[in-house]
């Protein structure tokens, strides 16, 4: 049976250019997009991507666990991590579902 909850994943955003680019830095998956916007709506579907072919494969467990990915059976409430946000560089925390 497959667990199920919540990963918590932190996505970079950074300008390149013209283009921002947004990076997954758990996931290593990385992307890009004319806006801001653009790049977040990208990367999410990137993310769920790699972890829809990471569970075809049989592998997210052992990813998970050879990148420190926690599984969270209950939506947490509060996790610590700073959201930052300048001229070219922005990070938050991003909940995807599994």
């Amino acid at each position: 049976m497959k667990e199920s909850g919540y990963i918590a994943l932190t996505l970079k955003f950074y300008k390149e250019g013209k283009r921002w680019v947004s990076f997954c830095e758990e996931l290593g998956t990385s992307t890009f997009g004319r806006s801001l916007e653009e790049a977040e709506e990208r990367i999410r579907e990137a993310v769920l991507l790699h972890l829809n072919t990471l569970e075809e494969l049989g592998e997210r467990e052992r990813f998970f666990k050879d990148n420190g990915i926690t599984l969270y059976h209950h939506k947490p409430k509060k996790l610590s991590v700073t959201e930052s946000f300048d001229s070219s560089d922005y990070r938050k925390l991003y909940l995807q579902a599994i």
